[in-house]
């Protein structure tokens, strides 16, 4: 059986992982190779009105702190790097 591992928070979809020495065992090596853990991140689909209004409320939170919440956004020095080069 395979222990459970800790994702960090934050962790985005389709980050793979490398787990050393939790693999299968090879076929001519008697030591376990490595184990890659592929994340994928699933949006909930049947939200109730509450549930809702809840994500609505955390957008809002998140607004209000600016972009900095959101792993695709660029700061200064990236903006003005792609606006040289």
């Amino acid at each position: 059986m395979i222990s459970p591992i800790d994702i960090p928070e934050g962790t985005q979809h389709g980050k793979t992982f490398r787990l050393r020495g939790r693999g299968i065992k090879g076929v001519r090596s008697s030591y376990p190779g490595d184990l890659y853990c592929h994340i994928n991140v699933e949006t909930p689909v049947k939200l109730t009105e509450h549930q809702r209004k809840l994500l609505r409320e955390l957008e809002e939170s998140f607004q209000k702190g600016g972009n900095k919440h959101s792993p695709n956004d660029k700061g200064w020095f990236e903006k003005a790097k792609a606006f040289f080069f």
